[in-house]
């Protein structure tokens, strides 16, 4: 069993869906979870549905000013953060003739939003007085391989594989892990589930002929946060049911 006592997480786009489901385990197993968003009204029923090892924050992923006070309220709220979970991100169909407005939103979100993630938690991870810290940038099996009419999110997933590689070498000595997590299909997803005609094609494509559940994803979320997997840095723990061995 993983165990998550006393950790202190920031989880972006912790308001719903998959982020939601990461904030409740960690805090059941007893971690003290920041819920970052810009959907105030879900991230507030979040915090209350969760209870006292929960708080909620604005967090634009796309604005530095709103990381910097999201670690300032982690911080004045539950001390030092000791785990991140870039868990933001956006995702639909699209292709090289994406528009460049378009293309910059991936970018902006699903790049620079990890990146200015990582960035904005060391000072506060460097205040810990014991023990490691843990990133954990959320790619996907996209970010391990191409997919057609997918251009802008593959080659933003991509990024934010190569960028926790990087990080990790980088923050390494300093006892800070950076690992990426590569989710397949997901069945219970808001995004997913309001694209309900994909999900029989990518079940009779998948090894193990079904899609993930929820649980099967937060479950290695939690195992890196925790001191469990204090000598896994730089890795891609993937959980697709097996697809990525076809390829």
């Amino acid at each position: 069993m993983a165990n998550v006592e006393g950790k202190v997480v920031l989880v972006s786009g912790g308001a719903r869906s998959m982020g939601r489901a990461h904030c409740e385990l960690l805090a059941k197993g007893g971690a003290k979870v920041v819920i970052g968003d810009i959907l105030d009204e879900d991230g507030e029923a979040a915090a209350k549905a969760i209870g006292g090892n929960a708080r909620y924050v604005h967090l634009d992923v796309t604005k530095e000013a709103d990381w910097i006070k999201a670690v300032g309220f982690a911080e004045d709220t539950f001390g030092p953060i000791t785990a991140l979970v870039n868990n933001a991100g956006i995702g639909y169909p699209a292709g090289l003739e994406i528009s460049e407005a378009e293309y910059r939103k991936f970018v902006d979100v699903n790049q620079v939003g990890a990146f200015l993630g990582m960035k904005s938690v060391l000072p506060s991870m460097r205040k810990r007085t014991s023990g490691g810290a843990s990133i954990i940038n959320i790619s996907s099996t996209a970010g391990l391989r191409a997919l057609p009419g997918s251009f802008p999110y593959v080659a933003t997933k991509f990024a934010v594989t190569g960028m926790s590689k990087s990080a990790a070498l980088d923050l390494g000595p300093e006892g800070i892990r950076v690992n990426s997590v590569h989710p397949g299909t997901i069945g219970d997803t808001t995004m997913l589930i309001a694209n309900k005609d994909y999900i029989q094609p990518v079940i009779d494509k998948t090894p193990l002929r079904r899609v993930a559940k929820l649980s099967e994803i937060t479950s290695l979320i939690e195992y890196l946060v925790s001191d469990e997997s204090g000598y896994c840095t730089g890795g891609e723990f993937v959980a697709d049911g097996g697809v990525l061995c076809l390829h």
